[in-house]
C-alpha cells in the first residue's frame, strides 16, 4: 500500500529518462500508471520494468502533438480505467539539437518543437481534464526547464510558455478542483545529459549553481511526488526550480 494506491497516473515521455523514472515512483506508492510515449517499444519495455518490479502499468503509443491520437489515449484511458488522477505532462524535444536560435534551426524545426513542448502540453491537459474533474486530489504536473529563466535559443522559449500554461491552466482548472504546477529541472545527471553536454559547457552551468554538485534524477522525481501528494493541496499555478541554485533570481 502506498500514498496512491488505486489512482491512475498518465505519463507522456514515459518510455526513458524522467517519465520512466515518474512511473517507477508511482507505481512504487500504489499507482497503476499509463506510459505514453512516440517510441512504442521504450514504452512496452519501461512498463514491462515496473511491472516485473511488482507496479501496475500499461503501455500506450502515442504522438502527444497529435490530436486525435490524444483523445484516442484519454478515451482508452477512460474506458479501461475509469478517470485520470495525475497528468504529468512530460514528453518533450530537447537537448543540445535545440539550443539554438531560432533562425539557425530553421522554421521546420522551430514548428515541431513548439508543436511537441507547447500543444502537446495543451493538448493532454485539455482532453484529461474530462478524466480529472471530480477526482479528490486531482493534479497536473508540466515539465519546464531552468532554460526558460533565460529563454536562450527555441527550447528555451518553449518551456518558458511552459511556465506560462501552468499558470493559465492553473487558474482554468482550479474551479473544477484540478490543480496545475511545473517544474523546471537545472542540469540534472541523466544517461542523456553525460552522452551529449561537453565538459566546458557542465562546468559553464556548475559554476553559477549555489551548490557546486550533480542534480540527480531522484531530486526531480521527490518533487513530481511532493507536488502531486496531498502535502501540496494548497499549491497550484506554481513552477518549482529544482536547480541548485542556477538561474535563481528576484
Amino acid at each position: 500500500m502506498g500514498e496512491f494506491e488505486n489512482r491512475v497516473a498518465l505519463i507522456t515521455g514515459g518510455g526513458r529518462g524522467f517519465g520512466k523514472a515518474f512511473g517507477h515512483a508511482l507505481a512504487g506508492q500504489g499507482a497503476h500508471v499509463v506510459l505514453v510515449d512516440i517510441d512504442a517499444p521504450a514504452g512496452e519495455e519501461a512498463a514491462a520494468e515496473i511491472v516485473a518490479a511488482g507496479g501496475v502499468a500499461t503501455a500506450i503509443a502515442g504522438d502527444v502533438a497529435d490530436e486525435v491520437a490524444v483523445r484516442g489515449i484519454v478515451d482508452r484511458v477512460l474506458s479501461d480505467l475509469g478517470g485520470i488522477d495525475i497528468l504529468i505532462n512530460n514528453a518533450g524535444l530537447h537537448s543540445q539539437a535545440y539550443s539554438y536560435p531560432m533562425a539557425q534551426l530553421g522554421l521546420e524545426k522551430v514548428r515541431r518543437l513548439f508543436e511537441v513542448n507547447l500543444m502537446g502540453t495543451i493538448l493532454c491537459t485539455m482532453e484529461a481534464t474530462r478524466a480529472m474533474e471530480g477526482r479528490p486530489g486531482a493534479s497536473i504536473v508540466n515539465i519546464s526547464s531552468s532554460a526558460a529563466y533565460n529563454a536562450g535559443g527555441a527550447y528555451g522559449v518553449s518551456k518558458l510558455a511552459v511556465r506560462g500554461l501552468t499558470i493559465a491552466f492553473g487558474r482554468e482548472l482550479a474551479p473544477l478542483g484540478i490543480r496545475v504546477n511545473g517544474i523546471a529541472p537545472g542540469l540534472i545527471f541523466t544517461e542523456t545529459i553525460r552522452a551529449e553536454l561537453n565538459p566546458q559547457s557542465v562546468a559553464h552551468v556548475m559554476a553559477q549553481q549555489f551548490f557546486p554538485i550533480e542534480g540527480e534524477e531522484v531530486d526531480i522525481v521527490e518533487m513530481m511526488l511532493f507536488l502531486v501528494s496531498e502535502k501540496a493541496k494548497f499549491i497550484t499555478g506554481e513552477t518549482m526550480r529544482v536547480s541548485g541554485g542556477f538561474t535563481v533570481g528576484i
